[in-house]
């Protein structure tokens, strides 16, 4: 089933998410609804908050690891620097350079409790960073400078207005 996406401007995506505390089979029913609403945006990851769900979860699928499921990361070993255009299914239209790790380690469970361990670089990395941020409560704007805040939202209040198209590529 598909789950609305949550916008800019919906206190859920504000508000620092909840660890997940049981792994059971409406968890898995919801990793799977998930999975399905992130393919369909199209994205290449999905929040809980982004679906009105404060848990501390998220999907992927960077295009060689996935779909995975992903609970209560703790992402460490952060190392390096890369700035790279960033986009949102929260923000949709909008894209910005934004600086993140280049390689991170992501500790979590998957759907069934059972513990992951993963080393990403390049895409992947920004998702780990970007899904991560939406369980503390941020989003990719909130990373940028003034002018680069400034900057998509202009965008995407043009985009709104319908005075620009958006641009089509999946987003985190």
């Amino acid at each position: 089933m598909l789950l609305p996406i949550r916008i800019l401007g919906d206190p859920v995506l504000r508000e620092p998410a909840k660890p997940v505390e049981s792994f059971d089979r409406a968890l898995r029913h919801l990793a799977k609804d998930m999975i399905e609403t992130m393919y369909d945006a199209p994205g290449v990851g999905l929040a809980g908050p982004q679906v009105g769900i404060s848990l501390r979860l998220f999907v992927f699928d960077d295009g060689e690891h996935g779909p995975l499921f992903v609970a209560n990361p703790e992402l460490l070993d952060a190392d390096g620097e890369i700035t790279e255009e960033e986009g949102c299914l929260s923000i949709p239209g909008p894209y910005h350079p934004t600086t993140r790790y280049k390689t991170i380690r992501c500790r979590a469970s998957d759907v069934r409790g059972k513990p992951l361990d993963l080393v990403a670089e390049g895409l992947l990395a920004r998702i780990f960073q970007h899904e991560t941020d939406h369980l503390a409560g941020m989003l990719y704007i909130d990373r940028l400078d003034d002018d680069g805040r400034k900057a998509v939202l202009a965008e995407l209040r043009r985009i709104e207005l319908g005075l620009v198209e958006p641009r089509g590529r999946r987003r985190i």
